[in-house]
């Protein structure tokens, strides 16, 4: 009879595992129960029955830490079943999969509620809190186990702990896990959304573990970047110390610019009214609905992910917390003297910025909880642009030196519906409407508080310079428009640079495209304040590529997939190159000379 009931138990727990690696699979391929099934025993077979090993190996540390097949299994199928949603949810809003670096957001409740809504969070929170007094109880429980099941329990534990942590290592040569996988896999580095596609979720998931932030370039030394130091010069500017303001706007884009996209009324009229009196354009985002961190890590350093390893998915949190030193507009800012604020009106806690805005340097940290200005608008759950731009004008009007502010808005963060009423602009496109509609008020308010900032600005004793720029665009639109889109248009958001002086030297251009890396050396550019010799690296190689992120190239005058240098411009591509992974990954040779001064 026990002979039975054990074979029963192996069945059992064997068609979970099965059932709930499909459930993986089923909610990465947006609930298709076809190409779930194909993955797993037509296409990948191989692959789905290896990440079937990784999960057997969850759910043994699950059960014996409960001491319970059973509590172990309600606490494995509850810890999968949320897994496979937010996954869902995150291809659904961002065409990214759920990263392992993502799972460090399940403290942030706030966060989390503010993404999904109330139901779904009460439902999971309610889960969770199910799962934990099930285990909690089935712990209490296990004191009663004979000598030997305490035995296997540990063994079983120790067995499938180490097989974990062994598979934590994925990315290493000798890791015969990766071997297995490699002996039919097809890895996609540049795009995630395929790497999960082609070898599984468990495969995706693992292959996003423990990595380096750059490959090493092969002729990498103390005396070749000593080369690269010595062959870029600095530009002498102006003495003149503006204030500079740096506004991340968060969603900001034009629908119009979206084939399939239509709507009555003119939602940017305000922010073009100010864009086509100035330098502006369009900037190419990494991610398409989301990625803000990133955007946001390249316009401070001057770094871009483009170099970096695939896995390498938010420098963010991955990265910079383990830096000691990395320069960056902060650091350049404060060594002329400047006092350096960033001002996000939301939760410090998101992307780990407290900690990556100290090792920036930056001097102080206001958020939702100490700004002094928090209006909202209507029904919006976030403080308004016009609120964080008082803000901003409020340390401006007071302050007696030369100011550096970095703004991350909140305004028109997702979710869109409902958030205002009366809304003037009438969506004729296919998809969620309402969302849209709303999402078009929101950049229309947005616009405004700009158009209103940058007239301000223009009485402050002080010169100010402004970079205003959309980090991505909302994950609004259906998969037909992302279809007809396909490309770089769901990549292009908006950005210019004001100067209350009006001295920019491109002010007539409106039309050019960059990436965030390149602002920083363009405003000091065309500010005349001058320019330290990694800059005048990056405007060389602005030249050759004006934007650029992995699979996406700006080259004399059109988009390719693929990088194609030759001559001094894959030269100076190689420098740059050579330079970020001595900052990043190497031994920072360059922060001992003068490069970034």
């Amino acid at each position: 009879m026990k002979k039975i009931k054990y074979l029963l138990a192996g069945i059992a727990i064997f068609l979970l595992i099965l059932i709930s690696n499909l459930y993986l699979q089923w909610c990465q391929n947006n609930l298709s129960v076809d190409l779930a099934l194909k993955f797993a025993f037509s296409w990948h077979t191989t692959k789905f029955f290896l990440g079937s090993l990784v999960l057997l190996a969850v759910y043994g540390v699950f059960a014996t830490v409960a001491g319970s097949l059973l509590f172990g299994s309600l606490f494995y199928s509850i810890a999968i079943g949320l897994l496979g949603f937010a996954d869902y949810q995150k291809m659904a809003a961002r065409q990214e999969p759920i990263y392992p670096d993502d799972l460090k957001m399940i403290g942030q409740l706030a966060v989390l509620k503010d993404m999904v809504g109330w139901p779904i969070f009460i439902f999971a929170l309610s889960a969770i809190i199910l799962a934990l007094a099930a285990l909690g109880y089935s712990i209490y429980r296990s004191r009663k186990l004979s000598r030997g099941g305490q035995i296997m329990r540990g063994v079983v534990f120790l067995v499938s702990l180490l097989f974990l942590l062994y598979a934590s290592h994925f990315n290493s040569n000798d890791n015969l896990l990766r071997k297995a996988y490699n002996k039919t896999a097809l890895w996609i580095p540049y795009s995630q959304k395929m790497n999960y596609y082609n070898v599984g979720f468990v495969g995706g998931f693992l292959y996003n573990l423990r990595v380096d932030a750059m490959t090493k370039p092969k002729d990498y030394s103390e005396e070749k970047v000593a080369e690269i130091v010595k062959k870029y010069q600095g530009e002498k500017g102006s003495e003149e110390k503006p204030n500079i303001i740096y506004v991340m706007s968060e969603s900001f884009s034009d629908p119009a610019h979206l084939e399939g996209v239509q709507y009555t009324g003119e939602p940017l009229a305000d922010y073009y009214a100010v864009a086509n009196k100035t330098y502006s354009g369009k900037m190419l985002s990494q991610n398409y609905g989301g990625g803000t961190a990133n955007i946001e890590f390249e316009a401070l350093t001057s770094f871009s992910m483009e170099p970096l390893n695939a896995q390498m998915t938010t420098p963010y949190t991955l990265l910079v917390p383990k830096l000691k030193q990395l320069p960056s507009l902060v650091s350049l800012t404060k060594q002329n003297g400047y006092q350096a604020t960033a001002i996000h009106p939301y939760d410090t806690s998101m992307y780990k910025r407290k900690d990556v805005y100290s090792i920036l340097g930056f001097d102080r940290f206001l958020d939702q909880d100490t700004m002094k200005y928090r209006n909202k608008i209507e029904n919006n759950p976030y403080i308004s642009d016009e609120s964080a731009y008082d803000e901003i004008l409020s340390l401006l009007k007071d302050a007696k030196q030369p100011q550096f502010v970095h703004l991350v808005t909140m305004q028109t963060h997702m979710p869109y519906g409902d958030k205002y009423g009366n809304i003037p602009y009438h969506v004729a496109t296919e998809g969620n409407t309402n969302a849209i509609a709303n999402y078009l008020q929101d950049v229309a308010y947005s616009a405004k508080a700009l158009q209103n900032f940058t007239e301000a600005v223009k009485k402050l004793p002080r010169r100010t310079l402004i970079v205003f720029w959309g980090d991505h665009l909302p994950g609004i639109y259906s998969d037909t428009i992302q279809k007809k889109n396909d490309g770089t248009n769901l990549h292009e958001t908006q950005f210019l640079i004001f100067d209350s002086a009006g001295k920019l030297v491109k002010s007539g251009q409106h039309e050019a495209i960059t990436s965030p890396f390149y602002f920083a050396p363009n405003l000091f550019s065309q500010a005349g304040l001058g320019t330290p010799p990694y800059y005048e690296m990056l405007l060389k190689l602005e030249k050759a590529l004006p934007a650029f992120e992995k699979n996406m190239y700006f080259k004399q005058g059109s988009w390719q997939k693929n990088l194609t240098l030759t001559g001094a411009a894959k030269t100076t591509y190689e420098d740059y190159r050579m330079i970020q992974y001595d900052v990043l990954a190497g031994k920072q040779y360059s922060l001992k000379t003068n490069f970034f001064k």
